[in-house]
C-alpha cells in the first residue's frame, strides 16, 4: 500500500500559483497544497499601484489564475495563515495555528516584504506602504481630491503611485534621496524623461531629498526632510525597496545571500526543497552572473523550472529578464539587465513619447527601455539573447531596418 505524495508550496503570489498548477502539468500525481499568509487567492500585484489603485480595475479582477483553473489542477489553499518554522530532518512545516503539516516536496515561494521607513512618526495614521492589496485599498480609502500626498522614494513604484493619485486628483511630491529619479536603474535620459512627465502632470520632484521625521497628531501632517524642507501632507506613501522573504530557509538551514540562493533548476541546497520567484538569488548564464529579480515574469518562469525539478524533468532557467512600467499614458517596457553598460543611444525622439534607449558595453546590447514602443521591445529581447553584434549608428537610427536585422539573426 502506498501513501499519496505532498508537494507543499509556502507562498500564493505569483511564483507560488504558477509552481502549482505547473506541477501538476509537469506530472506530480499526489497532494498539491498551496499556503498564502493573506486571505486573498493569488492575484497579480503589477496593477495595485496602477490600475487598481486609480480606480480602472476591482480587486475581483486581479486574479493570476480563475477558481476553476485550481480545482482542475486539485490544489488545495490554505489562505490566511504563516509557516513558522521548517523541519528538514522530519520533513514538516509548522503553522501559526499550530498545526503540522508533512511534505515529500516543498517549495520556497516567500517573495518580498516591504523595506521601513525607520524615522519618527512612521507609526502615526495616514503612513503607508504598498504591497499587498490590503495596502492599496486603504489608501484609496484615503485619498482625497485636492489633499496632499508625499511619496518618499522617487523608483518605479512611487512614481507609479505618483500617477495613480495625480490622476485621482491629489497634489502629489516625491522625494528621491539620490540626485534623479529611477537612478539606481535607469540612465539619466530615461530618469529626464519621467521627471518631465510627472511635472507635465502637477506632480513635483524634489531630489537630493531625505525625508527625517514625519509629524502630526493622530495623522500624519508635515514631512520634515534634509536642508529645513517641511512639506505638509495628508498621506505619505514609503516604497524605498523591498527585503526578500529568507528567515524561513535561513533558520531551516539553507544557503541564503541575497536571498535564497538555488541553482539553473531552482533546487536548494536541499534536494527536496526548491524555491522560486523574488525571493531567490540564482544564476542566469545569458547574463554571465548571480542576481534576484523583483519581476512577474521572472517568478512565473522559475516556478516552472521548480515544477520541473520537483517531478524530475530538469529544465534550466536561463530566461532573459524583462520589465514593464504603466505610468499615465505611457508604457516601458524593459528587455534584459543594464548592468556595466558603458554608454546609452537613443533610438526616436524623447519629446514624441515613443523612444529606446538602448545600454551598450562595447558592442553588444545589455538592454533596452523602450518607452511605447511594443516593437522594438520584441527586437530588443531577440538581439539581446543572441548577443548581436549592432552598431550604435543603426541603432539611433530610425530608418534602419531592424526588424529585418532581427529577422537575419535567425536565418
Amino acid at each position: 500500500m502506498t501513501t499519496e505524495k505532498t508537494c507543499v508550496i509556502i507562498g500564493a503570489s505569483h511564483a507560488g500559483s504558477q509552481l502549482a498548477n505547473s506541477v501538476r502539468k509537469e506530472g506530480w500525481e499526489g497532494r498539491i497544497l498551496m499556503i498564502g499568509d493573506e486571505k486573498a487567492p493569488p492575484y497579480h500585484r503589477p496593477p495595485l499601484s496602477k490600475a487598481l489603485l486609480n480606480g480602472e480595475k476591482t480587486a475581483d479582477q486581479l486574479d493570476i489564475f480563475k477558481p476553476t483553473v485550481y480545482e482542475k489542477a486539485n490544489v488545495e489553499m490554505m489562505l490566511g495563515v504563516e509557516v513558522e518554522s521548517i523541519d528538514r530532518a522530519k520533513k514538516q512545516i509548522k503553522l501559526d495555528n499550530k498545526d503540522v503539516i508533512s511534505y515529500d516536496k516543498l517549495a520556497l515561494c516567500t517573495g518580498a516584504r516591504v523595506r521601513k521607513l525607520d524615522i519618527p512618526g512612521a507609526h502615526l495614521d495616514g503612513v503607508f506602504y504598498l504591497r499587498t492589496l490590503s495596502d492599496a485599498q486603504a489608501i484609496q480609502q484615503a485619498v482625497k481630491p485636492g489633499a496632499k500626498a508625499v511619496i518618499v522614494g522617487g523608483g518605479y513604484i512611487g512614481l507609479e503611485t505618483a500617477a495613480s493619485l495625480s490622476k485621482l486628483g491629489m497634489n502629489v511630491t516625491v522625494l528621491e534621496m539620490m540626485n534623479r529619479v529611477l537612478e539606481r536603474v535607469t540612465a539619466t535620459e530615461l530618469s529626464t524623461y519621467y521627471t518631465k512627465l510627472h511635472e507635465s502632470h502637477g506632480v513635483k520632484i524634489i531630489t537630493d531629498a531625505q525625508a527625517l521625521a514625519l509629524h502630526g497628531e493622530g495623522n500624519v501632517q508635515q514631512v520634515m526632510c534634509n536642508n529645513n524642507l517641511m512639506l505638509d501632507a495628508d498621506m505619505v506613501i514609503i516604497g524605498i525597496g523591498v527585503i526578500p522573504n529568507t528567515e524561513l530557509a535561513e533558520v531551516a538551514g539553507l544557503e541564503v545571500g541575497n536571498g535564497i540562493i538555488v541553482d539553473h533548476h531552482a533546487s536548494t541546497t536541499d534536494p527536496d526543497i526548491v524555491a522560486a520567484g523574488d525571493c531567490t538569488f540564482h544564476p542566469n548564464d545569458g547574463l554571465g552572473f548571480q542576481l534576484r529579480l523583483e519581476s512577474v515574469p521572472n517568478a512565473m518562469e522559475q516556478a516552472k523550472t521548480a515544477a520541473a525539478t520537483i517531478c524530475g524533468n530538469p529544465k534550466p532557467y536561463h530566461a532573459l529578464p524583462w520589465f514593464w512600467s504603466d505610468q499615465y499614458n505611457i508604457k516601458l517596457q524593459i528587455a534584459g539587465f543594464n548592468r556595466g553598460y558603458d554608454r546609452v543611444v537613443v533610438r526616436g525622439n524623447p519629446d514624441d513619447d515613443q523612444f529606446v534607449a538602448w545600454y551598450m558595453q562595447g558592442d553588444k546590447v545589455l538592454a533596452a527601455d523602450c518607452i511605447n514602443s511594443p516593437k522594438e521591445f520584441m527586437q530588443a529581447k531577440k538581439i539581446i539573447a543572441a548577443k548581436a553584434t549592432v552598431s550604435d549608428a543603426d541603432l539611433a537610427n530610425t530608418e534602419f531596418d531592424l526588424l529585418g536585422f532581427v529577422k537575419g539573426l535567425s536565418a
